[in-house]
Formats: C-alpha cells, structure tokens, sequence
C-alpha cells in the first residue's frame, strides 16, 4: 500500500513559518523541492497543495493553511475529494518528546495532546501514519506554547534540517509502499 496523501503540519503566514511548529510543513516544502513541484494555494483544500510522482505512484501534498489546531479540515476536504483511505496517509510534524533531529515513523497511536493530530483524528480516525519530527522541549512546562512557536536555534535548526534530509532520502520506499523500510530507517537513526 503506497502513501497517497503527505501533508505537512504548520501555521500559515511569515509569522510562523521559521517557528518549530511548522517543523512538518518544511519537510512537505523540501519534498515538494526535491520533486520540483510547486505548492499552490488551493481554496476547496483550504491549504497549499501540488503532487509529486514517483514510478507510477501519484502522492498528493499538503500543508493546510487553516491554522494546526484545524488542521483537520484541511486533510478531511482532500481525502474526501479523492477518496483517499487513512491509512494511505502520512502525516509529518513536530514532536516535543524527541530531541531535536531525531525522526521516527509509525502507523497509527495516539495524538500525545498534539492539536493538529487531535483535530485530523477526530474526523478520520488514528490509523494513518505519522512522521515525527524531534524538535525538543523546554525545561519549563508552562512556557510549550511560546517554545514551539518560537525559531529553533541555529543548532537545533541544522539537526533538524539534517533529519529532514535523512528522510527524504527513503521517499521512495514510502511513495512505493515499502513503509517496513521507511520505519526501519527512520526509527533506528541516530542523531
């Protein structure tokens, strides 16, 4: 089964766009570059959407621009549309609970209070894929929502950076349905 639909988690607008947030929307916009396709902001979508095609297998991409928490919508209106199945979805964002630039994909789990997984799982449920991007935490609780809507530093930005395109290098497994070796890969790289 080859993954059909990868969106990319962020909030719109230059206000965000350096943000840790946005960590799995610059993974969609370094695909989109690697494949020299261009994101185009697609209003029935509700976010910045193109294609990309490897041997045959078409995968859509997207970055919604509806904000994370209402990410969702976004995804809900594509799969929708052209009536992608969950599980042929994978999802790339930021992930708290793992050092900057350490990546790990798997099916299905939790949304570990993520606002953007909670929003896409509440109307199409837990069984699509997940690519987590590590971007750290801070030491105070209470100070996650400035942390994530903050830049990374300059070094958490190059291991980040560098997890990305670790990632993309095993693109094609993931776009041919070869997912045991994308997640073998993924979930055994060290930083």
């Amino acid at each position: 089964m080859s993954i059909q639909l990868i969106v990319g988690l962020g909030n719109p607008g230059t206000e965000y766009e350096a943000t840790r947030h946005n960590a799995g929307a610059w993974f969609v916009e370094c695909l989109a570059a690697q494949y020299k396709t261009t994101l185009r902001l697609e209003a029935k979508f509700k976010g910045l959407a193109g294609i990309i095609n490897y041997q045959g297998n078409e995968c859509r991409l997207l970055i919604p621009t509806t904000y994370m928490n209402n990410s969702g919508i976004a995804v809900q209106a594509v799969t929708a549309f052209y009536k992608i199945p969950v599980n042929n979805i994978l999802v790339a964002y930021d992930e708290l609970d793992f050092a900057p630039g350490t990546i790990r994909l798997k099916q299905d789990g939790g949304t570990n209070k993520h606002k953007g997984l909670i929003s896409i799982a509440a109307p199409l449920g837990n069984n699509f894929y997940r690519l987590r991007i590590g971007i750290g935490k801070p030491e105070n609780k209470d100070r996650m929502s400035d942390y994530v809507l903050s830049p990374p530093t300059a070094d958490e930005k190059k291991q980040i950076t560098a997890a990305i395109d670790d990632v993309l290098k095993i693109v094609p497994q993931i776009l041919t349905g070869d997912m045991a070796k994308a997640m073998q890969f993924c979930n055994t790289k060290q930083i």
